[in-house]
């Protein structure tokens, strides 16, 4: 599918370490590298901002969509690739960013899953796309290296 971006780590702890690592705003904070203002909850609006050197002055906000307890997370972002103009005037897409987890192999597996592109108009679609599909290989490595730490 040409919206979607899904990248998918198997993490050698149980289910509820990276779950609370996910969803306990503090904790998801610490790999992702923002600082977050408020817990995630259902229906509401989350902010912060950035602490990825250099990507300190981008602002974070999210809406959280879902919260199934041990199986799925789920919020929708600003589809900005980290593009400063976007950022800095705002864009009206936002995608949804899924996280799946289930048990493989006396582990973990988490799938994150971007979708909802198709929205964003081009050349900047192409743009978001490329920098999200790296991000989110880089998170994933981040949160494997925070719950396995």
């Amino acid at each position: 599918m040409t919206d979607t971006i899904t990248k998918t780590v198997q993490i050698a702890v149980p289910i509820a370490k990276v779950w609370d690592a996910l969803t306990d705003h503090t904790k998801f904070g610490a790999w992702f590298q923002v600082a977050l203002d408020q817990p995630f909850i259902v229906g509401k609006p989350s902010t912060g901002h950035m602490t990825y050197p250099g990507f300190e002055h981008f602002p974070w906000a999210s809406r959280t969509v879902a919260i199934e307890p041990m199986e799925y997370f789920a919020f929708e972002w600003p589809a900005t690739g980290g593009d400063e103009d976007a950022i800095r005037n705002g864009v009206p897409e936002w995608t949804l960013v899924e996280f799946r987890l289930q048990p493989a192999d006396g582990g973990t597996r988490l799938t994150v899953t971007e979708s909802g592109f198709d929205k964003v108009p081009e050349p900047r679609r192409t743009n978001v796309m490329r920098s999200n599909d790296g991000g989110w290989a880089e998170q994933m490595q981040n949160i494997r290296r925070y719950v396995e730490g």
